[in-house]
């Protein structure tokens, strides 16, 4: 297959999307040929990949950052521009297939079939426990209708439209952030708001500045800005802090193209082709032009409520303060090797470092190289961004977790791995993921400069082969589509990496509507 056999209509379209025919073709070939397989070694555990921090050395991490941190460039950098349509999938079918909501009826059929009919009725049954309950409640009033009325007759046709659509909250096309997801006296938060007032407990500095930097799609930009100025005043006030929140967007040009199950290239009904975001790998363009110091990322609905923050910031704490101990570390052995000490001693010291601390199995031709060789290669593995990732007891979570991983040149290294990475047709490899006892919250505190203060390209260190492949569906017909690899997976496989077991209780995504029913999101 070739971009040769597009004609001038498909060029100008790909040209749009800030794209190349070279590009595109590669993205055919990647297709055709499909996307490698990681290739596990084993997967990490307590004392095997991942470090658990005892109680005291957690509150001298805390400590240590709560000393230091101030006096660094703070940065919060969250992937926000998901739709919150899978949070409402159930909704949304339901209200697709039935002209009318009933309570008796859908009860009924949660008894027969489960599934969405079971999400359904948990949703209309707590309704009043969401913290948009009122909110819901008031748009409705405004246009003559009683909730309440409604909700005593089993009639929830109305109520699931207003919480759905235009006329009402509109969640089906609203991104996470923008949903109120916490309930308080003074009034409910959306996710955004979470975000603000957890970076002010621990992305503040010495001056009180906050700066945090928001990913999001361009035609959600203006909800996200209007939430700053109408509510960032007060959290700045009651916590004695200056918000400083920039958005960006996924640039067109990481767009792939989607093809048929037979890699032809997919075209819509008007017969253009079909272009999707690349994935949250994309986004490491954005991270990049942060030009950032110490850097904290989290995905958007990975909140809870004031009760349960202080637990989520004092190991987002003791994250950050391990990572100052490893970036001093680093640049401990840096700077004795620059000066020429390359004895028997600093390199061993230096090489049992990167094996204990950054779970880099040392090649043997290094193991027995000349002490010039071995110093050359120290000095060069660790001049890279760093990153510290909390690592929570897996939970039944689908995604990616800590695994040993080998490379094409027989190198093993930690490595973060999505499932779609993982060769489900290897007995081997489907044994070693069924062992995995961690996943991947998405809780990453990175240093991005080096000793002299000058940021880092973080495209220098992308594996552009740990690309995924994934089946998609656009009009009720199947395809294939593209992504390149994930940010914490593939685009940060070359940077130095330390897990660090944190517990449960830092992770609480909302996946679906009904998560925020849970504990850790009622408060």
């Amino acid at each position: 297959m070739s971009s040769a056999m597009f004609d001038e209509k498909d060029r100008q379209q790909v040209q749009a999307h800030g794209l190349t025919r070279d590009e595109v073709d590669k993205q055919i070939r990647i297709f055709e040929k499909g996307a490698p397989y990681a290739d596990l070694d084993r997967p990490c555990t307590v004392g095997d990949g991942i470090r658990r921090i005892e109680p005291e050395e957690a509150k001298a991490c805390a400590a240590d950052y709560e000393k230091e941190g101030a006096g660094r460039f703070l940065t919060k950098f969250v992937p926000a521009s998901g739709a919150a349509t899978r949070m409402f999938k159930a909704l949304l079918k339901i209200s697709g297939d039935y002209q009318r909501i009933e309570r008796d009826v859908i009860a009924k059929k949660a008894a027969e079939e489960g599934e969405e009919y079971e999400e359904v009725l948990e949703f209309i049954d707590n309704i009043d426990k969401f913290a948009f309950y009122e909110r819901l409640s008031e748009a409705m009033a405004s246009d003559g209708h009683d909730m309440e009325a409604l909700r005593n007759t089993g009639d929830f046709t109305l109520i699931v439209s207003y919480v759905l659509d235009s006329r009402g909250l509109r969640y089906a096309s609203r991104p996470k952030g923008q949903i109120l997801f916490h309930r308080y006296p003074d009034g409910a938060r959306t996710a955004f708001e979470e975000h603000l007032v957890e970076a002010a407990e621990y992305a503040a500095d010495a001056r009180g500045n906050s700066y945090l930097h928001f990913t999001v799609s361009p035609e959600h930009e203006s909800g996200f800005t209007d939430l700053l100025e109408k509510k960032g005043p007060s959290y700045e006030k009651d916590r004695n802090v200056r918000f400083h929140a920039r958005f960006s967007h996924q640039r067109p040009s990481t767009d792939t193209i989607a093809v048929e199950m037979d890699n032809r290239p997919f075209r819509d009904e008007e017969g253009k082709l079909l272009f999707r975001p690349g994935g949250h790998g994309a986004l490491l363009g954005n991270l990049n032009e942060l030009d950032g110091d110490i850097v904290f990322i989290k995905n958007i609905d990975n909140v809870v409520p004031d009760s349960f923050k202080p637990e989520t910031i004092f190991w987002k704490k003791v994250l950050a303060g391990y990572l100052l101990r490893i970036e001093r570390d680093i640049q401990k052995h840096r700077s004795r090797i620059r000066s020429g000490d390359t004895d028997k001693k600093a390199l061993g010291d230096a090489l049992q470092f990167i094996e204990k601390q950054l779970g880099v199995l040392v090649p043997e031709e290094i193991q027995t190289a000349s002490p010039e060789k071995t110093g050359r290669y120290l000095m060069e593995r660790l001049d890279r961004p760093l990153r510290v990732c909390g690592m929570v007891p897996t939970s039944g979570e689908a995604g990616g977790g800590p695994f040993w991983v080998k490379s094409p040149d027989g190198s093993v290294s930690i490595q973060i791995v999505e499932s779609a990475q993982i060769d489900p047709e290897s007995p081997l490899q489907q044994e070693i993921l069924k062992q995995l006892t961690h996943f991947n919250p998405v809780d990453i505190v990175c240093s991005l400069r080096n000793e002299d203060g000058e940021p880092y390209d973080l495209s220098r260190f992308v594996d552009t082969s740990a690309v995924f492949i994934s089946r998609k569906s656009k009009d009720g017909r199947e395809l294939k589509a593209l992504e390149h690899p994930g940010l914490w997976n593939g685009a940060m496989a070359y940077w130095n990496t330390v897990f660090v077991e944190v517990p449960l209780i830092t992770f609480n995504p909302v996946k679906t509507v009904n998560d925020l029913l849970r504990d850790t999101h009622q408060g």
